[in-house]
């Protein structure tokens, strides 16, 4: 046996630890770890709830949109105020056009250096020199639409900056509808990025990734496990938020049902945290830190669904609705994402008719003294929860759950694997020196460990963040 440790694991939007037990060249055993804590739910506290969208965002550069539309569902849960027409069609292309940008990223800038040589420069140097297949005609293809690939990510980053005011961290998404109007300049200009990315998407990156599944056809054998898959819902259909685009639910062993959100609980066994032995729902969660906890790796809390980990992502969405449902592997998570962007570029384009200029997009409201409110939502990774207490008018108690906390997590108290881990588990490795199938494998998660971890002062107590404006 050997024992093989890649720290840090780079192309994964952050870099985290991953550990693993090679014997008779498979790998047998797996450790996924996340080594940094940064306590956001711990800066939410005292805060006005209105700053939960805003502040929140800060958790990760990559899918900003994401949290700041869970903390405005969580506030207007609380508060029971719902958006106008307008300003739900507005989030929802706000946070499609961030889906877009992520699953154009995450397949050309941190996934396609694993299957197609680069050249001989950075970034594509240092790396792995083994395992390449593709002639050297699609290979030079692929390259060209790689570097095609960051003209059309920036686009998604401007059409977020169009209704949203900026990117990352858009400043129009928030608890009660949106702030910017969609006037005709605005929507000609939206609509003409739209066009030039979801053309990119069609003819460029959906080809490519089918090339991909063909040549390398043997990893949709290679990262599989049990088909547990969870998912909140993504994209309201209305106003009233009665029914979303692509559905929630889970699948369990296969089987696809609908989901209670009282199923959630996170273990702590295996985190650095203090707390109950028994796992909690994430409402009456805490996030106290114990770097020196015994058998704890990872920064990363155990969500658990009914006791089962769960895994979340566009695969998880895709298979609940019945759009896919090839099977549960590193290839089946890479294709799944192309075609959720094919799928989302194309209700965008619908969604930019749907709305009516002139119309409110904003419903004012006032925050309520004493409540308690839940957003969920889909992201670009999985299913993401944020749990809201308000006592006085302040946050008393903030949780999130992110999509890498459960697609990364820890083995709990029973001793079960995270999703990650158990996906690596008989992972083929030719060449402990070079183990590009373990990266394969990790990165079809299109894992941010940014979500999933939180600083740390050590030696002393995480209680006061001074934020400067």
């Amino acid at each position: 046996m050997k024992k093989i440790t890649i720290n840090p694991v780079t192309r994964s939007n952050s870099p985290f630890v991953v550990e693993v037990t090679i014997s008779d060249g498979k790998v047998v055993d797996a450790h996924c770890s996340c080594q940094f804590f940064r306590g956001f739910e711990l800066i939410m506290r005292d805060r006005d709830p209105r700053d939960a969208s805003y502040l929140t965002e800060r958790i990760c550069g990559i899918c900003s949109s994401a949290h700041g539309t869970a903390a405005a569902y969580a506030l207007e849960d609380a508060a029971g105020v719902r958006p106008p027409r307008n300003g739900n069609i507005l989030r929802n292309l706000i946070f499609g056009a961030d889906i877009l940008q992520n699953h154009i990223r995450h397949f050309y800038l941190l996934g396609l250096p694993d299957y197609v040589k680069g050249p001989d420069m950075p970034p594509f140097i240092p790396g792995y020199k083994k395992g390449f297949r593709l002639s050297k005609k699609t290979n030079d293809s692929m390259l060209q639409n790689y570097y095609q690939s960051l003209e059309m990510a920036r686009l998604t980053h401007e059409m977020v900056a169009v209704l949203g005011a900026k990117a990352p961290f858009p400043h129009s998404l928030l608890a009660g509808g949106s702030t910017v109007a969609p006037t005709a300049d605005v929507l000609l200009d939206f609509k003409y990025k739209l066009k030039k990315v979801h053309d990119f998407i069609h003819n460029r990156m959906l080809p490519d990734v089918y090339t991909i599944a063909e040549v390398y056809a043997d990893y949709y054998e290679i990262g599989q496990r049990r088909a547990n898959l969870l998912e909140y819902g993504l994209f309201p259909r209305d106003e009233k938020d009665r029914e979303r685009y692509f559905p929630g639910g889970l699948v369990a062993n296969g089987d696809v049902k609908g989901g209670n959100i009282k199923s959630v609980q996170e273990d702590l066994t295996s985190a650095w945290y203090r707390g109950n032995e028994n796992p909690q729902h994430p409402a009456e969660g805490n996030t106290d830190p114990d770097r020196s906890k015994e058998g704890a790796y990872s920064w990363i809390k155990a969500p658990r669904y009914d006791g089962i980990s769960m895994e979340g992502g566009p695969l998880a969405r895709l298979w609940i609705s019945n759009k896919y449902r090839r099977g549960v592997s590193t290839m089946d998570r890479t294709v799944a994402r192309a075609l959720e962007a094919q799928i989302v570029g194309q209700m965008m384009q619908s969604w930019l008719e749907e709305l009516h200029p002139g119309e409110p997009v904003y419903k004012p409201f006032k925050v309520p003294r004493e409540a308690e409110g839940t957003g969920l939502t889909g992201a670009m990774r999985g299913p993401l929860g944020h749990w809201v207490r308000i006592e006085k008018g302040r946050i008393a108690h903030y949780q999130i759950i992110t999509p890498t906390a459960w697609n990364m997590s820890p083995r709990d108290e029973a001793g079960q694997p995270g999703p990650m881990e158990e996906a690596l588990l008989g992972t083929p490795v030719a060449d402990d020196k070079e183990p590009v199938e373990i990266s394969r494998v990790v990165r079809s998660f299109d894992p941010c460990a940014a979500c999933a971890t939180h600083v740390i002062v050590p030696g002393k107590p995480v209680k006061e963040f001074i934020i400067p404006v």
